[in-house]
């Protein structure tokens, strides 16, 4: 079953269930108080085995994008299974069309999420994706935190 969920959230501690299909449900809040201009948009809404999830994602900043660096939490049935940190804008060679984006203007990107990579097995996901405007994590541009049933183990 292809599915395709599409969210504009304007209500910060909100939970919205973005997709179900009888191998994953998916949903996603903000881990802070303060409203945001969102949206996101993933198709197909199943488990990624060898396949290519489409993801398209619009936001507003609340701050300028001169720096960004992005720490990403994969916690599954509550233990820690990956802590990834990157630099995605640094102010010098940036690639990523988002940075040098100022407070206020729109940001819309599309990417591909390959799923031959990644291999989920039957269980709860929790998954904290953090944006900071500096190295030393001091503030925060953006948490989210998704949470990912995968209702059958792959095939």
């Amino acid at each position: 079953m292809f599915g395709l969920f599409f969210f504009i959230l304007f209500t910060p501690a909100v939970s919205e269930l973005l997709c179900t299909s009888p191998d994953l449900e998916l949903s996603y809040t903000f881990c802070d108080t303060t409203p945001h201009a969102f949206m996101f948009n993933l198709t197909p809404c199943r488990i990624m085995n060898n396949s290519i999830w489409k993801a398209a994602l619009t936001w507003i900043p609340r701050s300028d994008i001169s720096f960004l660096k992005v720490v990403f939490n994969v916690w599954y049935d509550g233990s820690n299974v990956l802590h990834w940190k990157e630099v995605l804008c640094s102010g010098a060679d940036d690639r990523y069309s988002v940075c040098g984006m100022l407070k206020g203007e729109t940001i819309a990107t599309e990417f591909d999420i390959k799923g031959a990579r990644i291999k989920f097995p039957k269980g709860n996901y929790n998954i904290i994706l953090q944006g900071f405007p500096d190295d030393a994590e001091n503030d925060i541009v953006m948490c989210l935190n998704f949470t990912m049933i995968v209702k059958q183990d792959p095939y």
